[in-house]
């Protein structure tokens, strides 16, 4: 069996990689899926957190160019969140992963509130936590939230699971020419406002010098590979 390099990380997942082939929503092939190449990681007897995007229900800044109160959208952004966590949770428990989720916006019938030392015992038994509904305020998106919920639990390093191999000097789908980027500091993706983060985020992991790691998630045993320091998709620190 491998040996993982960290003890304690944070995954951020986009919600958009739980449609799959759908047009929104969740599948149940694709939510499986993930449950169990997170199963990969918790057999290694890392502490695993998860923080879940909400884009294959609402997006908040969407609804907010179709003349929303950008609030309000954030907040029907913060709830999506919550459904695709519940549906996680699910799927994690059913790969045998003792799991909580804990909730920055009071729902106390369906999830725990937010409290941090009660999110540090669960990691520390080998719960599985996924933080929901963000960061509890609108104009903060879910990639912020995984920086500072990261940053709160000590975590070692932040694992962006996206769709995409890896970080390109350019968006490739509009030029054939992008070059992949293996390694790169935060200042030089804020620099070259490139498209790893939100800058918030990216600027909140730079000054508390946490690791970001960008995989595909949807390449089997990516996220295996890279907990267990081999070189995968991009790597922003110093």
């Amino acid at each position: 069996m491998p040996t993982a390099k960290f003890k304690r990380v944070m995954v951020k997942l986009s919600g958009e990689a739980l449609m799959g082939d759908q047009e929104f929503g969740i599948s149940p092939e694709v939510i499986g899926y993930v449950a169990s190449e997170i199963r990969s990681i918790f057999d290694l007897n890392v502490e695993v957190a998860l923080v879940i995007g909400g884009g294959n229900i609402f997006r908040g800044i969407k609804g907010s160019s179709y003349g929303m109160d950008r609030t309000s959208a954030d907040h029907m952004g913060m709830l999506a969140t919550v459904i695709n966590s519940i549906a996680l949770c699910d799927a994690l428990e059913k790969q045998g992963m003792p799991t909580r989720v804990q909730s920055a916006i009071a729902m106390h019938e369906i999830a725990e509130p937010y409290i941090l030392r009660r999110a540090l015992r669960h990691l520390e038994k080998k719960r599985v936590v996924i933080f929901a509904a963000g960061t509890g305020n609108p104009y903060f998106t879910t990639d912020t939230a995984a920086v500072l919920r990261a940053q709160e639990i000590h975590a070692e390093i932040l694992f962006k699971a996206t769709k995409v191999d890896c970080l390109f000097d350019k968006d490739p789908e509009c030029n054939s020419d992008a070059q992949p980027i293996t390694s790169i500091t935060h200042k030089q993706v804020l620099e070259r406002e490139l498209r790893a983060m939100d800058t918030t985020a990216t600027s909140l992991a730079m000054d508390n010098k946490l690791p970001i790691g960008i995989i595909n998630m949807l390449t089997p045993g990516n996220i295996c590979k890279a907990v267990c320091g081999e070189t995968i998709g991009t790597y922003i620190g110093d």
